[in-house]
């Protein structure tokens, strides 16, 4: 991959460090890099330095964090060097790439290898990055990968479009329209769901109080779990919590859903869910229905229950792969996760539902109307 930006992607890092992280002069920013994500990385420092930050690029080469899996030194991989913690305490903001590039090697790799690489240094990581009030955020761009394309039958150049042109939405429009619908979805709301391809369900709400995801960070607010104080890039949704016991009627999807894993990979088209007292008592789909069965099979005591709504913010997304529920408007219909954000406890393992351009209403007000935010 050429290392000189396209003019997309300079737009996009210009947005981003402009208006989303905001750096200010002489601010420290680390940007850590991909061998697959040099060329957006670079547009990243050189939007940093132009607004008077100093950048630090930080560059892990693929093929060398292959051949380190392979001595089986994932927990060594799993370890930061002192610098490292060095750089990280004395940093203003932090822009995180995913990789390796190769996912479909990713998804071969045993679990346990992952996670000795991946959760060596996490809480650790948080925890110092939330005492300085380190602002950050994960650039989706990283997850733009030949294999996914050809897994979930998408032209490359298409998404990783999109997703460039989602990260120039405005964030403000996406707080100002995430913090009016929270204000409706507070409460223990009852919420309704119709679309004319046979979608009428009606969900309550657990009287948590919902979550913007507007693409700003939130470093120091404490309403965001750990995980979520970095934002993502693009972002732009609304999460709410579902009462558990609460649920009946039918949605249908019209956009895919994936396994809500660390790597996605299995996608799921065509796909309904049926409620009856509260539980979700059969699905279907078109594509997937073998493998989202064996996964539900899985599942723990609780996979049956609602766990949360999500409606999307984001105006610059149109039904791009894994980042349909951002689109403003969709929504999308979670199962089996209700252990999030205050909910009831059942299991993290969880399948979904998307459908756009539906119309919710709350206590029998409609707030959504064909994608529209009322």
């Amino acid at each position: 991959m050429s290392e000189s930006p396209a003019s997309l992607e300079r737009a996009a890092a210009r947005n981003l460090v402009e208006n989303y992280l905001r750096v200010k002069p002489g601010e420290n920013v680390i940007v850590e890099s991909w061998t697959h994500t040099l060329s957006m990385s670079s547009a990243m420092v050189d939007e940093v330095r132009r607004v008077g930050g100093s950048a630090f690029l930080v560059y892990e080469n693929d093929d060398a964090w292959w051949r380190a899996l392979e001595r089986k030194q994932a927990q060594l991989l799993g370890r930061l060097s002192d610098p490292e913690w060095a750089a990280l305490k004395a940093a203003d903001v932090y822009v995180q790439f995913w990789g390796p590039g190769d996912s479909a090697r990713v998804e071969k790799t045993p679990e346990k290898n992952l996670d000795e690489w991946a959760t060596g240094w996490v809480d650790r990581w948080y925890k110092m990055a939330r005492s300085t009030g380190l602002r950050g955020g994960r650039m989706a761009v990283g997850w733009v990968t030949d294999s996914r394309a050809r897994q979930w039958g998408v032209s490359k150049e298409r998404w990783m479009n999109g997703l460039l042109e989602a990260c120039l939405a405005d964030p403000k429009e996406m707080a100002a329209s995430g913090k009016r619908l929270a204000r409706v979805f507070s409460g223990t709301k009852k919420v309704r769901i119709t679309h004319p391809n046979g979608t009428d369900v009606e969900v309550a709400l657990a009287g948590v109080p919902p979550a913007v995801y507007d693409g700003y960070p939130h470093p120091k607010n404490k309403a965001y779990m750990e995980s979520d104080m970095m934002a993502n890039f693009p972002d732009g949704r609304l999460r709410i919590t579902l009462d558990a016991k609460t649920a009946e009627g039918r949605i249908v999807s019209n956009y895919r859903s994936y396994d809500e894993t660390w790597f996605p990979w299995t996608s799921y088209s065509g796909g309904s869910f049926d409620f009856s007292d509260g539980k979700l008592t059969s699905f279907s789909f078109e594509e997937g229905e073998a493998a989202f069965a064996k996964r539900y099979a899985q599942g723990k005591p609780g996979k049956d229950r609602t766990g949360s709504l999500s409606i999307g913010l984001n105006p610059k997304i149109r039904n791009m792969p894994y980042f349909e529920p951002m689109e403003r408007g969709c929504v999308q219909l979670v199962v089996g996760a209700n252990n999030i954000r205050g909910g009831s406890k059942s299991p993290n393992d969880t399948g979904s539902i998307s459908l756009a351009g539906s119309e919710i209403s709350v206590d029998g007000t409609p707030v959504v109307r064909a994608g529209k935010i009322l």
